[in-house]
């Protein structure tokens, strides 16, 4: 009813933008200028007012020259926050990082490269707005412009973790998002180190939907994530996803057990029936090799999240915040006098 209230009055939402910085010297710039025609009162296609009150731009130490470009930008544009990370902590950790600095009433994330299209905000306020939902993940209409073979293996990768780890809504994971500024704040508060954001979000939100919107290609940049940051990011969101991989250990023991119940069995019959048991080495070391192999790969994923709890035990951040480095010590120049 408030919201309601909100749109007859005509008082706009605002909107806290949020892109996390690790190669964008050659995209950031234009999609900047794109946030800014957003700065201005705007209606959605379904006629909410908004307007973008705050980007932040969150530095996280990447290899270009972005920290020059986040420096201009702010001198350019007054909506313009940058949010230095103390070093590179990764896209998640950043977009924490963002989100927890806003003030909007909503948080929208954005990449850097320009894929996504600053106008299909409206839209995506819009199915908040329509649905009642505090998370909006963009919907894309069109295939990402990553090659088949990342499409494929993203798309399974979020099948299989629906099916046999979170049964959330992996599938619409995107980090084209719009949050509800109270929640994005919220799990930016008590998010740990290696928490994937879009799991930490389904703890909290009761609602999520999607809105149809078109992915444009990459500017012209070298993709952030390289095969080796790929598998560890859908490893993050494995172990965030609860504790259901410690249950499939307990299952795998059952099955080998299982196994071993019915090897003996049928070893047993057969020396009753005086039937020939061939012994050899080749049937023990096969079974050797299966229960290490079983016993290992489960101390493997316990052992992973030890590390996660002992991570956030022990408060490890997940990002930390601190000035320009530019405008600090490290920027200094000598005087002329030297």
């Amino acid at each position: 009813m408030a919201d309601n209230n909100r749109k007859s009055f005509g008082v706009p939402h605002l909107i806290s933008v949020v892109i996390p910085v690790y190669g964008g010297e050659k995209t950031l710039t234009a999609v900047l200028a794109e946030v800014a025609a957003l700065t201005t009162l705007t209606e959605s296609p379904d006629g909410h007012p908004f307007r973008v009150s705050e980007a932040l731009l969150v530095y996280d130490n990447g290899p270009d020259d972005s920290a020059r470009i986040i420096r201009a930008l702010s001198d350019s544009y007054e909506f313009v926050r940058p949010v230095w990370l103390s070093k590179n902590f990764g896209q998640h950790a950043a977009t924490i990082a963002g989100m927890a600095s806003s003030g909007g009433d909503w948080i929208v994330t954005l990449d850097e490269d320009g894929q996504h299209d600053p106008n299909d905000i409206g839209t995506l306020l819009d199915a908040a707005m329509s649905t009642q939902s505090p998370v909006v993940y963009a919907k894309p209409v069109n295939p990402a412009p990553h090659g088949a073979f990342r499409n494929t293996a993203s798309k399974g990768a979020k099948w299989f973790l629906t099916k046999a780890f979170a049964g959330s809504n992996a599938p619409d994971y995107q980090s084209f998002r719009l949050i509800l500024g109270s929640i994005g704040r919220g799990v930016a508060a008590y998010s740990g180190s290696g928490v994937y954001l879009d799991v930490a979000l389904g703890w909290v939100a009761g609602r999520a939907t999607t809105a149809p919107v078109r992915l444009r290609e990459e500017g012209d940049r070298d993709s952030g994530y390289s095969t080796r940051r790929l598998i560890s990011h859908f490893w993050r969101m494995i172990l965030s996803s609860g504790t259901r991989a410690l249950r499939l250990v307990s299952v795998l023991g059952v099955f080998f057990a299982a196994i071993g119940i019915v090897v003996a069995i049928f070893i047993l019959i057969s020396r009753l029936t005086g039937a020939v048991v061939t012994e050899g080495w080749a049937s023990t070391i096969v079974i050797v090799l299966l229960g290490v192999g079983a016993i290992l790969f489960s101390l493997g994923i316990i052992a992973e999240y030890i590390g996660v709890s002992v991570n956030m035990a022990m408060g490890k951040p997940p990002y930390m915040i601190t000035s320009d480095p530019g405008a600090g010590p490290l920027g200094r120049t000598r005087s002329v006098s030297q």
